[in-house]
Parts: C-alpha cells; structure tokens; sequence
C-alpha cells in the first residue's frame, strides 16, 4: 500500500518555442552578401533591390551595403492598391 495519496495527472502541458521571426537587422545598419534582414512567414515585407526572398520568405542581402526600409504602393489582383513595406541594400 501507497504510504502517499495518488496526485492527479495533467492534460495539455505541451509547448513549442518560438520561431524567432522578424527583423534581424534595422534600417541603416551595414550588411554582408547572404546575411539575412527580415525571417518572415509570407510576404509581410516586400525584397526590393539588393535582396532576394527565399522558399521561406527570408530576406537575405544580395550584396554588401546598408539597409534601408520604406513603403511602397503595390497593386493587387483586385486591382486596389495597398501600402506594402519594402527592404533595399544600397
């Protein structure tokens, strides 16, 4: 016999990390060919020159340089168009 009463058990105590998303690297920092700017799901920021976007929709720079963030109009399929933010190298 149990000299201690049974505790209870406990459902839905699973967590995941986090994915670390966002902005790894502002506005007017410097920046090296292949490092990455924005870890994003989907098109929330928009590769303008000096960037590619890859399968996951990172951000990395295409060559060294500063980055520079600013907004831009872009048309969708609709035809309405939306403010979208965009990320450049110079």
């Amino acid at each position: 016999m149990s000299h201690v009463k049974a505790g209870g058990t406990s459902k839905n105590i699973h967590d995941s990390p986090g994915q670390r998303l966002g902005v790894k690297l502002y506005g007017g920092q410097k920046v090296k060919t292949g490092q990455v700017i924005v870890r994003q799901v989907g098109m929330t920021k928009r590769a303008g020159a000096g960037t590619t976007l890859s399968r996951n929709f990172t951000i990395h720079a295409a060559k060294d340089g500063i980055v520079n963030f600013s907004t831009r109009k872009v048309r969708l399929f609709s035809g309405k168009s939306v403010k979208r933010s965009e990320v450049t190298v110079e």
